[in-house]
């Protein structure tokens, strides 16, 4: 087992950092990296890289290791590492549906309540006992027929719910299908996409809107809602254009005073393009999900008589009648170590971003407001008992789109370190995307000879900067475990910050800054460490 790290210990280690006898074994990787720093687009930046050597227990190589950087979603390591340790990889989610009357002769004589329990994927992401993923997650604006397949049948689980209430004989509901969301507050958007933070999640909070060319030229594209709730109005305005023509579609969404939304799609789609896949985030995650059971239900013959009334009830005096007894259906989330992996492999924003929640209501005893802060109690707890010194260290949210996050390479190194130790480690490095070949890495340094050798999370923060209207890469990251061409297991941390591209720049910002980070992982592999 790793020994306790204790302040005087980490201190040390960054002492070492600074030596020039680390430099002087690694000139390769000090040379590719003071390399990259001047290049005319890294000029202005600072770069930040650790390795340590999980069998010596050492830093080996460092380069402003001490310094605190923007990490991103480096984040998700420590949020996901955590929850993994606390809740378990066999966790499994409990999604119940109560009813609130009795069942007469096939008639529910009140409400069905689907209680949210924090489940991330009721979704159509199992397929069988795994849970899918592409590597560009919907979420994200992902596109082509890869991801539409990840995305499966959006409900798929209320699907499973609904067929659960229709095995006891019911046929009707007299009431509403609510939705209780008080294990922790509905409301609050997570930072990346702005998709809203609840205890329940179906499809990922998103409506996926599913684009495929016309028939012929001139003809409006076809736009599919998936799953089609009528959570808004859709206006289509995107024209198939001519085969190889520029594909150039915009979306705009648009909200009333009374709350309604339309959301407008303009632009060219070439009708030789593949489809698309474009997400649309839903504001009210309860009422979402209610339209949803209520649509399962009726697929299944099941009649709704008030239809989906989301989390408007009392919900207090409701859980008193919470039991075994009338509990009409309930739905078990494969184990926890499947969502580890879909977080960390396509760097999940909205999975990441309310797990701290679904800690401190569930390992913390929270529930409701107060369930944010005891979950970063309870990473607070899990970390110093781990014998990290959090000095070096700032989270301001679960995913790493807070403005107050940071971490310095030489703590994120020793807490990979540490999380080597463990006896879930296999499960945590499994999520890690992998250089080259999946994930959020699958583009990065494919066609070199430590793709698919390299195991890490990425990271990635961008501000706009109005003086210049331009954008500036604040944080960029990349950070994990690779054995080294020589046989050496490392944890490493390699982060690249404040990186300003001129405003008529044409390309794609963040890779070009990932693509660097992936040349110095790809110098580290290939380097002798002493």
């Amino acid at each position: 087992m790793m020994p306790t790290i204790q302040r005087g210990t980490l201190v040390a280690a960054i002492a070492l950092v600074v030596a020039p006898s680390l430099h002087a074994q690694n000139r390769t990787l000090a040379a590719k990296i003071s390399e990259i720093n001047a290049r005319p687009e890294f000029v202005h930046a600072t770069f930040g890289v650790a390795a340590y050597d999980l069998d010596a227990k050492r830093m080996v190589f460092g380069r402003n290791a001490e310094q605190l950087f923007t990490p991103g979603s480096t984040t998700k390591l420590l949020t996901m590492g955590t929850a993994l340790a606390l809740l378990g990889a066999d966790y499994r989610f409990h999604t119940p549906v109560y009813r609130t009357g009795p069942i007469d002769r096939g008639v529910v004589k009140g409400d069905l309540v689907l209680v949210g329990a924090g489940d991330p994927n009721l979704s159509g992401r199992a397929v069988g006992d795994t849970l899918g993923f592409s590597d560009e997650d919907h979420s994200y604006t992902g596109r082509g027929d890869s991801v539409a397949k990840a995305i499966g049948d959006p409900l798929a689980a209320m699907s499973d719910l609904a067929g659960q209430i229709a095995s006891r004989g019911i046929k009707q509901i007299d009431g509403h299908v609510l939705v209780d969301v008080s294990l922790f507050p509905q409301g609050e958007r997570e930072l990346g996409t702005g998709v809203t933070i609840s205890p329940i999640v179906l499809n990922d909070n998103v409506v996926d809107l599913l684009i495929a060319p016309g028939g012929k030229v001139g003809d409006v594209a076809s736009v599919r809602a998936s799953p089609d709730l009528k959570m808004f109005q859709l206006a289509n305005e995107i024209v198939t254009g001519a085969a190889h023509s520029a594909s150039t579609i915009r979306r705009m969404v648009m909200r009333d005073s009374s709350d309604g939304m339309t959301v407008r799609l303009i632009g060219n789609l070439a009708a030789d393009a593949k489809p698309l896949v474009m997400s649309v985030n839903v504001d009210d995650p309860a009422d979402y999900a209610a339209r949803a059971l209520v649509a399962a239900l009726r697929e299944r013959g099941i009649t709704v008589s008030g239809g989906a009334a989301g989390m408007h009830a009392d919900f207090m005096r409701l859980s008193a009648g919470y039991g075994d007894s009338t509990r009409v259906a309930e739905h078990v989330s494969l184990p926890f170590a499947e969502e580890v992996k879909v977080t960390l492999k396509v760097s999940q924003n909205l999975h990441a971003s309310m797990m701290p929640y679904v800690v401190g209501a569930l390992v913390g005893h929270t529930p409701g407001r107060g369930a944010l802060q005891a979950g970063f109690d309870a990473e607070h707890d899990f970390l110093t008992k781990a014998g990290l010194d959090l000095i070096a260290a700032a989270q301001g949210d679960g995913a790493g789109g807070a403005p107050g996050a940071f971490y310095s390479p030489a703590f994120m190194v020793q807490y990979l370190g540490y999380m080597a130790t463990r006896s879930d480690t296999a499960v945590f490095r499994r999520a890690l995307p992998i250089l080259g070949r999946d994930g959020t890495l699958w583009n990065i340094q494919p066609n070199t000879p430590a793709a698919g050798k390299v195991f890490a999370k990425t990271g990635t923060f961008s501000l706009f900067d109005p003086l210049n209207r331009r954008m500036i890469v604040t944080g960029k990251g990349l950070a994990g475990y690779m054995t080294t061409s020589s046989g050496k297991r490392l944890s490493f941390a390699i982060y690249g910050n404040r990186i300003p591209f001129p405003p008529n720049y044409q390309g794609d910002a963040a890779l070009l800054v990932g693509q660097a980070l992936g040349e110095i992982a790809v110098a580290m592999w290939g380097s002798t460490f002493e």
